[in-house]
């Protein structure tokens, strides 16, 4: 049985136990699947700790899971592209919020007063023609 579901702007789905997910940061999207199982995380085919070397990083990805509770629960996978390593480890951890938030919606508080749930629309201002950067000028010579 195949459920659709509408969250935050993305479309969601659950198969077979597993939540499908989408989250964005920057120029980042990662597809996040998660499945009931040992808590463990894999990103693009390699186990999270080697994939985000820093510790701060790896804290990232196990922000949600943490503020609910449910850090054992579940096995997460993870195809992601784009983006730096920080954008994309925060759109793995939108990503799994919003799987969180499928599975169980008495969630939703927890992971929405954390900011977890909104996605971060902020992006690289575009260079702009006759500027050196997006708001650096030439400088201006009077005479």
């Amino acid at each position: 049985m195949e459920v659709t579901s509408k969250i935050q702007g993305t479309r969601s789905t659950t198969k077979d136990g597993i939540v499908h997910t989408i989250g964005r940061r920057k120029t980042s999207v990662a597809r996040v699947y998660v499945k009931s199982g040992g808590g463990q995380i894999t990103v693009n085919q390699k186990d999270y700790k080697n994939y985000f070397p820093t510790p701060q990083l790896q804290n990232i990805l196990n922000q949600a899971q943490q503020t609910v509770n449910v850090a054992e629960q579940y096995d997460v996978t993870v195809t992601v592209e784009g983006g730096g390593i920080t954008g994309q480890a925060e759109a793995i951890r939108l990503g799994i919020s919003r799987a969180l938030v499928i599975i169980n919606p008495e969630n939703k508080p927890a992971l929405k007063s954390k900011g977890f749930i909104t996605r971060d629309s902020r992006m690289v201002e575009r260079k702009k023609p006759g500027q050196k950067k997006a708001r650096k000028r030439f400088q201006f010579s009077k005479r």
